[in-house]
């Protein structure tokens, strides 16, 4: 099976302290997760998230629902954390999370590798834009959060 592998890069006008605290509260995966994933957090709301912290997730895939369930595999605050999907979809997915200074704010990096059944044209026709659209929807939501942070910390 083919790993493919996708980048995504967003700036923040926050510390990073910040930002990584906003990622580190899995309550918040609900809020950067698009609507039509019906996505929903299973795991207890106050667990404090660590290496080796399992997370547990509900969602519909092109109206297909699914568990998933995520481990911490690499935990750097406030630098990186990896996770790695243990049950789900995917035969393989990495996401690895970095959190630089950058420029008075914040550079967010995410790397996913990842492999799925389904060959070349699955990919390129429905995993390749689902990834897109979800990382363009998740990058409009923090910046959203963040922007309208920065204005209420400079007020």
């Amino acid at each position: 099976m083919k790993t493919h592998h996708f980048q995504s890069e967003l700036w923040l006008p926050q510390p990073r302290e910040r930002v990584f605290k906003f990622f580190a509260d899995p309550r918040n995966l609900e809020r950067l997760t698009p609507p039509w994933l019906s996505f929903a957090i299973l795991t207890r709301p106050d667990i404090k998230v660590e290496k080796g912290t399992l997370l547990d997730y509900r969602l519909r895939l092109r109206g297909i629902p699914l568990r998933w369930q995520s481990e911490i595999t690499v935990w750097e605050p406030p630098c990186r954390f990896v996770d790695r999907q243990t049950k789900g979809p995917y035969s393989l997915w990495v996401h690895e999370h970095t959190f630089t200074d950058d420029n008075n704010g914040t550079l967010i990096g995410d790397r996913v590798e990842y492999a799925a059944p389904g060959g070349r044209l699955v990919h390129k026709y429905l995993i390749e834009p689902d990834l897109e659209k979800i990382f363009h929807y998740r990058k409009r939501v923090l910046g959203e959060i963040f922007q309208a942070e920065g204005q209420t910390a400079a007020s």
